[in-house]
């Protein structure tokens, strides 16, 4: 999330409570829900006898005064409408889905709202004391607005908004990434991060507790590998932002892949997590993200830029090629990534200083692939 200050960043921290925090805040989750489908309802009823498509501002006029008979702070159902009114639009829909018991819980808070005691989070003269956390690091910060949150186990969260400092730039070392499904993410350096299929590795005992209707231990198995996704990524994408002072990552779409026979390989990838880490702690380290089209990267050759590489799905499982104008062999994934790195600094030049560093990559990977070529007959 931007902030008005250049050098800070606004981040979302999430920290895990305590257990014993979950009764009461389950209670409010259910009066979230309630809301919500209230909001739901009307709205439905609105567009089936009138054609009427209800705002934030109406919903929040129909709601006022209930914060007493729901046992919720009124400006957590103003955000509960808001949230709403804003999901629906997205969705471009009459009306959504209701909120039930098997939602997972979430109660919204706004500005000011949640404060730190030195030892516990104060809302609404309720403490929930956080597990696993030094109490130093949150020490005199001014929260935003965010929420509390359960996971498919039951277990409580409280996710804060806060202001970081962010490093002084630093030299800019660029680097392309193309994001694959067999390999989490290929450098143009060559690199390669190879990321364990967690959920695939979790699918046999996924199966054995589902046939068994054991549902609390099929969700502890999403739970774990969900987990186990998130921190590899966490430590990949820190490394990545540490080392390189521009990341540029091609635009490859998630939502449309998970559309045919290789979903399941991209929801185990976690493309759209790694994205977004790589955004903020690119920027937390001193850096920049770019996020440019990769269309064509893996076809034109990182050397001449002519389109003679492998083509469409019908080519997919070429992963080496040798371009048929100037003879370089190339790995399909660090072309791509090279390709990348490329135009994301073409997109950042614009006449600015990064237009010599520009030429000169592109002049390593004409050497590069040059070096690589076989000698052609004269």
């Amino acid at each position: 999330m931007a902030s008005a200050d250049p050098s800070t960043q606004r981040i979302t921290v999430r920290i895990r409570l305590r257990d014993k925090c979950a009764a009461g805040l389950r209670r409010q989750a259910n009066a979230v829900n309630f809301t919500w489908n209230y909001c739901n309802e009307t709205q439905k009823k609105a567009a089936q006898a009138r054609r009427k498509w209800l705002g934030w501002g109406d919903l929040q006029k129909l709601t006022a005064g209930s914060s007493k008979l729901l046992d919720l702070h009124a400006h957590t159902i103003q955000r509960v409408c808001h949230a709403y009114d804003d999901a629906r639009r997205a969705q471009k829909k009459p009306w959504l889905r209701w909120r039930s018991r098997k939602s997972l819980g979430w109660v919204p808070f706004s500005n000011g709202h949640v404060v730190f005691d030195g030892e516990a989070f104060v809302f609404r003269s309720v403490r929930y004391e956080p597990m696993h956390f030094s109490p130093h690091l949150l020490a005199g910060m001014r929260f935003g607005a965010g929420s509390f949150n359960a996971d498919a186990k039951g277990r409580w969260y409280v996710n804060l908004p806060v202001e970081v400092t962010c490093a002084e730039p630093k030299p800019e070392r660029v680097v392309g990434i193309d994001l694959g499904l067999k390999t989490l993410a290929t450098l143009s350096t060559g690199n390669k991060i190879e990321m364990p299929r967690f959920y695939r590795e979790s699918e046999q005992a996924l199966a054995t507790a589902q046939r068994a209707r054991k549902t609390k231990r099929a969700r502890a198995i999403h739970a774990k590998a969900r987990n186990r996704r998130k921190d590899f990524m966490h430590k990949a994408s820190a490394a990545l932002a540490q080392e390189y002072g521009t990341i540029v990552v091609g635009d490859v779409s998630p939502s449309k892949l998970a559309k045919t026979r290789m979903a399941k390989s991209v929801y185990d990838a976690g493309w759209a997590g790694f994205k977004q880490m790589l955004s903020y702690k690119a920027v937390r380290h001193g850096g920049r993200f770019v996020e440019v089209s990769e269309v064509h990267s893996s076809q034109a050759c990182s050397s001449c830029f002519v389109r003679s590489g492998p083509r469409g799905l019908k080519d997919l499982g070429i992963r080496r090629w040798r371009c048929s104008d100037c003879g370089a062999v190339h790995d399909r994934d660090a072309n791509a990534a090279l390709n990348i790195a490329r135009v994301g600094l073409d997109t950042l030049a614009g006449g600015a200083p990064l237009l010599d560093q520009a030429e000169s990559l592109i002049g390593q990977i004409g050497e590069q692939a040059r070096s690589s070529a076989p000698s052609r007959p004269s």
